[in-house]
């Protein structure tokens, strides 16, 4: 239920006269006679919050209309099953509507047409998503084990596992930082965050919540993001002591951190640049600006992939859809390229060499495979619904994708095709590679009674 985008994955509104919407009752109005307007949401999504798909249902939620407003929707110029729809009195409406068995994955652009005196329409988009189900599992073996609350993120070394926690919005009270053995996968170390200030209002800030993560083994590090305090903090990867938190607002809308050949890197949700920190120092470095391979547009960061072997690090831009290239050894950005037909690019995994890169988009739940050399687009494809995070496994190339509304991990060959679709719990949020071609994975929770919640799962090639 969001507003507007570049690539129309949020609301678009525009005031169409009634001799061009015609919605039911309005057919005799005259054309320009009167100025609609609309300033609510519209979004659809599938039962219980999961996926749309065909044969399935769509549930329409909306807010901001006249109280007994009629509501009509339609798409590809037929009227949706059960429209019009009439708004409560509170101006809310909520519906459902039957998706036909042949609809195709993708974005569907869908009509809403506002009855009243004044007419007026506004587009909203559909997503129908892909159901793979479990395919040739018995490729894989996995191992699972019941870790911190809502975990968010991972990060391997050559003898420890790392995870991230946070359960809640602000005042989050509930985080850890857990340190596991990557045999057992048994916790051996688990620590909550210190309290953080109190907020602008004055009211409770709670602790230092802990959310991306990237570690350092030579420093013996591990650096963590505190997004809702817009900074960063450091802790020991021996018995997670804290060796600096550093203070409120340095990183703004901190989300994803890599750290590498003494360096730290975090990306600042939405902002066009990468904070740098010396890892021995503790200091922090001057930012690494980004600008937009996209004429007139904004580079707005959002996830990290390192190439360690290429010495590059790549940026995903979440609304100008692109890539920015850093090189490590100039610590500034060398390129930058977009990523076509792709809606909300979030994620991305670049092969160690530096030589592809591949995006993964909620929006429209393409993964994208690109020459990260080039920038040529050489593929795409839907692996099914909501692909957040994503990461080469060197040995193979495939790439292993964390579908976070199909509950399950993708497995794409470096040419696009699906070998496999694992269905290891709810919400996979994130997931890392380690040395051994293991791929290791985070789930959050489904809700009350799921037996597949909180896990840290390895995956391992048969």
């Amino acid at each position: 239920m969001t507003k507007t985008n570049r690539t129309g994955r949020l609301l678009r509104c525009v005031a169409l006269s009634a001799l061009l919407i015609a919605p039911a009752g309005l057919a005799g109005a005259e054309p320009f006679a009167g100025l609609g307007a609309f300033d609510g949401r519209i979004g659809a999504s599938g039962p219980e919050r999961g996926p749309i798909v065909a044969g399935g249902e769509a549930q329409i939620s909306a807010r901001g209309f006249q109280p007994g407003q009629s509501v009509a929707l339609r798409q590809g110029g037929g009227a949706l099953p059960g429209s019009p729809f009439t708004a409560d009195d509170k101006g809310t409406l909520n519906a459902t509507v039957a998706i036909p068995e042949g609809a195709a994955p993708g974005v569907y652009p869908v009509v809403a047409e506002l009855g009243g005196d004044a007419p007026f329409a506004t587009i909203f988009d559909l997503k129908v998503s892909k159901v793979l189900g479990p395919l040739n599992t018995e490729r894989y073996a996995t191992q699972s084990a019941e870790i911190v609350r809502n975990p968010y993120q991972v990060a391997v070394t050559g003898d420890a596992i790392f995870v991230t926690g946070a359960v809640g919005r602000p005042p989050v009270r509930d985080s850890e930082l857990a340190k596991l053995d990557p045999e057992t996968l048994e916790i051996v170390a688990r620590v909550s965050p210190p309290a953080a200030p109190a907020r602008a209002d004055g009211s409770d800030g709670g602790v230092f919540a802990v959310y991306g993560i990237g570690v350092d083994a030579e420093a013996g590090q591990v650096w963590v993001t505190n997004t809702r305090q817009d900074t960063v903090a450091v802790y020991s990867t021996e018995d997670l002591s804290l060796i600096k938190q550093f203070e409120p607002g340095t990183v703004a809308h901190s989300r994803d951190v890599v750290a590498f050949g003494g360096k730290a890197y975090v990306t600042a949700t939405f902002e066009p640049r990468v904070h740098v920190f010396d890892t021995e120092t503790l200091e922090e470095l001057a930012p690494i600006e980004l600008t937009s391979a996209r004429r007139g547009e904004d580079f707005t960061a959002a996830s990290l992939s390192l190439a360690p072997e290429a010495g590059k690090l790549f940026v995903s831009s979440l609304r100008s859809e692109e890539v920015a290239v850093i090189d490590l050894a100039t610590g500034s950005q060398s390129g930058g390229f977009p990523v076509e037909n792709s809606s909300s690019t979030i994620g991305l995994a670049a092969s160690p060499d530096g030589s592809r890169v591949y995006t993964v988009a909620q929006g429209n739940d393409a993964v994208t495979i690109l020459d990260a050399v080039s920038g040529e687009q050489l593929g795409q494809v839907n692996a099914g619904a909501g692909p957040l995070n994503a990461v080469v496994e060197p040995e193979s190339g495939n790439v292993f994708v964390a579908l976070r509304v199909a509950d399950a991990v993708a497995v794409i060959s470096p040419e696009g095709e699906i070998l496999a679709n694992l269905e290891i719990g709810s919400t996979p949020n994130h997931l890392t590679r380690d040395a051994d071609g293991n791929v290791w994975v985070v789930n959050k929770s489904g809700g009350e009674g799921d037996d597949t919640a909180n896990r840290l799962t390895r995956i391992t090639a048969q």
